[in-house]
């Protein structure tokens, strides 16, 4: 039976942009993986904002984003679900839609690894998928690769030559990213100021905030 590697990248995604994109499709090509899943979140837990754009306005623009590349699909996991979102949950259902014969890749940034002790059963998640950390140049992820979390230390053993390995089988695989300097909160400033989004995000992404009248003062 042949092993099929997926990838899943979380997010708020308000909204996506080059820089998430461009990730992606590094790590894909990378890893060698023949779908990534981008799955914006319905609440996310550790984001408090007033102004969040509703998950079917978050979801909507992943679609568009994602159009036209083969290896990218938009999941309305967390969206349908409702409520907060937690990563643990969402890999619970990816693992039971796919099947035993495919192999999860999650990604997430440096930052949120850095936090992860903070995550809803953050143990799990290294039992359901290999965990995918990305960091964009100067930031490096050397030191962090030598010395986890503490909190994570002791669901691992390390080989040197491999990097590290979960009790599970699964790994950690530490992935430095094209450095776009492209925030989504930068983006959401620029249209409250009716300052150019272009060039940050695909056309299509931009047509629909200025069609919606997203991220604008008293909107």
């Amino acid at each position: 039976m042949t092993t099929r590697h997926v990838g899943v990248f979380g997010g708020t995604f308000d909204p996506i942009h080059h820089g998430h994109l461009r990730s992606a499709e590094e790590i894909a090509e990378d890893l060698g993986l023949e779908r990534v899943l981008f799955v914006p979140s319905a609440e996310p837990p550790h984001k408090k904002r007033s102004n969040l754009a509703g998950a079917a306005h978050r979801l909507a623009m992943v679609r568009l984003a994602v159009r036209g590349n083969p290896l990218f699909r938009a999941s309305d996991l967390e969206a349908r679900r409702g409520g907060r979102s937690y990563s643990v949950d969402t890999l619970r259902q990816v693992q039971r839609r796919l099947g035993g014969d495919a192999e999860i890749h999650f990604f997430m940034g440096l930052d949120a690894f850095r936090e992860i002790e903070t995550w809803k059963n953050f143990g799990e998640i290294f039992a359901l998928a290999n965990v995918v950390v990305t960091s964009r140049p100067p930031e490096a992820v050397e030191p962090i690769v030598e010395t986890l979390p503490v909190a994570v230390q002791a669901h691992f053993c390390y080989r040197r030559g491999r990097g590290w390995i979960h009790r599970s089988g699964h790994t950690i695989l530490f992935r430095p990213v094209t450095p776009l300097d492209i925030s989504a909160s930068d983006i959401r400033a620029r249209v409250a100021r009716r300052q150019s989004i272009r060039y940050l995000l695909p056309p299509s992404v931009e047509r629909y905030i200025d069609r919606h009248r997203l991220y604008r003062k008293g909107s």
